[in-house]
C-alpha cells in the first residue's frame, strides 16, 4: 500500500476512535528508521490503548500487518511500527514530555485527508 494511502487510513482510524492532536511529518533522509511518522493522543491509559488496537485491527483487514508493537503494557506510549510508517500513541503529559514534533521538526508536515463527520 502507498505510505501516504495507509498515513490517511491510521490518521482516520485515530480520528474516528476521538483521538486528537494528529500530526503525520515526512522524515525521509532525516530518520534512518522509517520514513513517516505519526504522532497523536489519547486521554487516558485505556483510550490510548484503544485506538492502538483499532489501528492493528482495520489494518489487518488490508492485510497490513504491523512489524513490531512496543509500549502497550502501561499504554503511556505506544509505537505501532509498519517499516515506512511508524505511529506513535501518547497520552498528553508524555508527548508533551518526549516533544517528538521538536526532535523531528525538519520533517515536513503531510496534509491529511480525515472526513470529519457532521455533527449537529
Amino acid at each position: 500500500m502507498d505510505p501516504i494511502e495507509l498515513i490517511n487510513i491510521i490518521a482516520q482510524i485515530i480520528y474516528d476512535k476521538k483521538g486528537f492532536n494528529i500530526l503525520a511529518l515526512d522524515v525521509k533522509g532525516i530518520s534512518s528508521i522509517t520514513d513517516y511518522l505519526i504522532i497523536a493522543e489519547g486521554s487516558v491509559e485505556r483510550h490510548v490503548k484503544a485506538i492502538s488496537n483499532e489501528i492493528i485491527e482495520e489494518l489487518k483487514k488490508l492485510k497490513e500487518m504491523p512489524l513490531q508493537v512496543e509500549g502497550r503494557v502501561d499504554a503511556d506510549w505506544i509505537v505501532i511500527d509498519y517499516l515506512n510508517v511508524m505511529v506513535h500513541l501518547f497520552k498528553p503529559e508524555m508527548r508533551e514530555l518526549y516533544a517528538l514534533e521538536r526532535l523531528w521538526s525538519e520533517g515536513k508536515i503531510i496534509d491529511l485527508k480525515i472526513k470529519v463527520e457532521n455533527q449537529a
